[in-house]
């Protein structure tokens, strides 16, 4: 399959739509006509996109069902399958789309979330056209949400399902609310969304906010200073092996054991956009925090459980699967990844419980299998079988952002660190949903957010039982030199939840958290400098 001249090419959204609108309409209409198709199957067909969405979180399936043992869902976060196993995700997803009369040879589109159009103007239109035109007819856009064909039961969260929906449920996104479990979540979500009632109004607050987290920055003595979800996407790229690389767990460990800098892990800004379009606003400019974020916005791409069932999901997919290629390519992995055994993020317990058929205590590496993705021997996938997405799957990416020698701005490029600030202890187990933990620092009278690291979780964990067990988040925030010099500044850690904000400032000329309660621990430390180790 090394031929380049078989392979699937998957361009960029931007791309086809460009093709579009200068005349060339059959790429473009071609993957609304599979993606019209996938969705209209019986929910039970294995190629329907009720299915296939539903691997992700909810519908639990398997031993997941309504036991605590495993968290419900066969996605992988936190650990070191993150990126091979929504690799052959992204493949089935397509498989089902071929499998569509008359759609044999299409291809997934991906989302250039780096791109110039998208830090300029959020998503691409063809994602959020309330209707197209196919075969001379007006229709819903395929790829704007999904009406549900089936109603899916919450078994996990017993007296309080919040992720039950209905048949006929429609997929919403930031800044609308999809909580419907209960009584009490109709009455709250049908009161938040009336308060946006215009749909055209609606997609410019998404698309502004995509903006934001994209492109954020913070000006200092005249430096400017990345704080944006770009700059993070330019760093992962830079992670020094495949285990820190690849999810956010091996990442906070090896930035504890490695204190010369921050490694990002790819993970951390497919959380931030989950976020982004999903739940919640990111603090921008002087004064940060001052901004009005829109309370109780719950869109399905913020959450585990139904991120799965937008079909936007898949277009972020692409283009996450898009940067571990550009990552393999830069770092000589094309064709081998080293796990490093028994780190944290290689067990099955790691941050969010073993998957269906999966024990706790397991440890993961590259023969683990990437259930329930099979190949065409009826054998399931493991990382081993799709390293290289070129060779193995036929599969590759037409051109795009941050390929070698792409131009970068310097709201993508973070100054090296002077001091780094590391934040632990925080019990997810205590928050209700995803949320951010967002860093500040008091800096000439103003409060400026340094960064913030997006948590993309479920509604609540009291179902999973090896998920208690492993509740803890960490995260760390590089501090630059123009804003370690001069009188020590407080730092400031706030978790921004759907219950509202949770805050310690910490005084430096201290060394102590203030506050009544513990929510977190939180160090500020001198990056490491051999040269003054060995003096």
């Amino acid at each position: 399959m090394s031929d380049k001249g078989k392979l699937r090419v998957r361009r960029s959204l931007e791309d086809l739509q460009a093709a579009y609108d200068k005349g060339d309409k059959k790429p473009l209409e071609n993957l609304w006509r599979a993606w019209k198709g996938i969705k209209e199957l019986p929910a039970d067909d294995p190629n329907s996109f009720f299915m296939i969405g539903g691997y992700h979180g909810e519908p639990f399936r398997g031993a997941g069902w309504g036991n605590s043992a495993w968290w419900g869902g066969y996605c992988n976060h936190g650990n070191v399958l993150f990126p091979t196993w929504h690799r052959v995700y992204m493949l089935r997803l397509e498989d089902a789309l071929r499998s569509v009369h008359g759609c044999g040879d299409v291809t997934m589109a991906y989302w250039d979330e780096c791109s110039d159009a998208s830090t300029s103007g959020g998503l691409p239109k063809a994602l959020t056209d309330e209707f197209v035109t196919l075969d001379g007819q007006s229709i819903p856009n395929p790829i704007r949400s999904f009406v549900f064909t089936k109603q899916i039961t919450d078994n996990i969260n017993g007296d309080d399902p919040n992720y039950s929906k209905p048949l006929g449920y429609e997929t919403v996104r930031y800044p609308l609310s999809g909580l419907v479990g209960t009584p009490a979540d109709q009455a709250a979500t049908k009161a938040h969304n009336a308060k946006y009632p215009d749909y055209a109004a609606n997609v410019g607050i998404l698309n502004g906010n995509i903006v934001n987290w994209l492109t954020s920055s913070i000006t200092v003595d005249g430096q400017v200073i990345p704080t944006n979800e770009k700059a993070a996407y330019q760093a992962c790229l830079d992670a020094p092996n495949y285990t820190a690389f690849s999810n956010t767990t091996s990442a906070a460990q090896w930035n504890e054991d490695n204190p010369n800098g921050v490694v990002t892990p790819v993970e951390s800004p497919h959380n931030a956009i989950h976020l982004a379009c999903g739940g919640y606003d990111v603090a921008t400019g002087a004064n940060a925090g001052d901004d009005s974020p829109v309370e109780g916005a719950n869109g399905d791409m913020g959450e585990n459980d139904t991120a799965g069932l937008d079909p936007l999901f898949y277009f972020h997919h692409c283009f996450i699967d898009r940067m571990f290629w550009l990552w393999q390519q830069k770092n000589g992995h094309t064709d081998h990844l080293d796990i490093i055994e028994g780190y944290p993020g290689t067990n099955s317990v790691d941050n969010q419980g073993p998957t269906p058929g999966v024990a706790g205590g397991t440890w993961l590496g590259m023969d683990s299998l990437l259930a329930p993705f099979k190949k065409a021997d009826g054998k399931t996938y493991t990382s081993r079988d799709c390293v290289n997405i070129e060779k193995q799957l036929g599969v590759t990416y037409g051109p795009g952002s941050l390929e070698p020698g792409a131009r970068l701005d310097a709201l993508s490029v973070k100054p090296p660190p002077a001091k780094i600030l590391a934040v632990s202890a925080i019990n997810r187990g205590a928050i209700r949903g995803s949320f951010l933990i967002n860093a500040y620092v008091n800096h000439d009278g103003k409060r400026l957010r340094i960064g913030t690291e997006a948590v993309l979780s479920r509604w609540t964990v009291a179902g999973c039982a090896n998920c208690q067990t492993h509740l803890e988040v960490k995260a760390h925030f590089a501090l630059p030199q123009a804003l370690a010099e001069g009188a020590p500044p407080n730092y400031e850690i706030e978790l921004r939840t759907h219950d509202g904000p949770m805050s310690h400032t910490h005084v430096a000329a201290l060394g102590t958290v203030s506050g009544t309660k513990q929510l977190f621990r939180l160090q500020v430390r001198d990056v490491y400098a051999p040269a003054q180790a060995a003096e």
